[in-house]
């Protein structure tokens, strides 16, 4: 899973602002995927993937406890990688980010990721609609951030609308940020 998420998100903005050159950049997303999945979302039995790994999405419930320094804290194996001209604007941008989350009850995609060459065979809709059943079957709202334009289509497409376009310190990249209301089970419309 964490490969997979590596090669998803190698071409990502905040990736490429987060760590300069390749090396960085590949070893950076692997430390940070193994220490978001490992020790910030797979404790919650909230991590999934598809048959042959073509996709992973991490969500985080509405009962988990959000320790934004603490989380930052597990991140700390990744801060190798950033070092550079960009690493006081990446940790302002993780903390700005985790402060405007939302405070009310909700499922949080953490991250949606495909394999590069198995995007647009439907993964992550596959994931994305298995998901969502579950969450509006709870009747709870969810939450995500995007950092590709490209993929705010996508998500359009199962309910969340963009509720803000958030611009990070210095150069960072644009982050749409978009929440969905619970749709009744039987709404087939997704």
């Amino acid at each position: 899973m964490v490969d997979v998420l590596g090669r998803a998100f190698d071409d990502d903005p905040i990736s490429n602002f987060t760590f300069s050159g390749d090396f960085r950049r590949r070893r950076g997303l692997r430390s940070f995927f193994r220490a978001q999945i490992v020790h910030q979302y797979l404790p919650y039995g909230q991590v999934f993937t598809t048959e042959g790994f073509g996709g992973v999405a991490v969500w985080g419930p509405p009962d988990r406890a959000r320790q934004g320094f603490r989380e930052l804290l597990q991140l700390m194996p990744t801060l190798p990688y950033i070092a550079g001209k960009h690493m006081v604007k990446t940790l302002q941008l993780l903390t700005a980010v985790d402060a405007l989350h939302p405070k009310e009850p909700h499922w949080y995609l953490a991250t949606l990721g495909t394999e590069p060459t198995r995007q647009g065979q439907g993964i992550g809709s596959a994931l994305l609609r298995s998901a969502l059943a579950r969450v509006d079957t709870e009747g709870m709202p969810a939450y995500l951030e995007s950092s590709k334009e490209r993929n705010v289509p996508l998500y359009a497409r199962y309910g969340f609308e963009v509720i803000d376009e958030f611009h990070g310190p210095g150069e960072a990249p644009t982050l749409w940020r978009m929440w969905r209301e619970p749709r009744p089970p039987e709404d087939e419309d997704r």
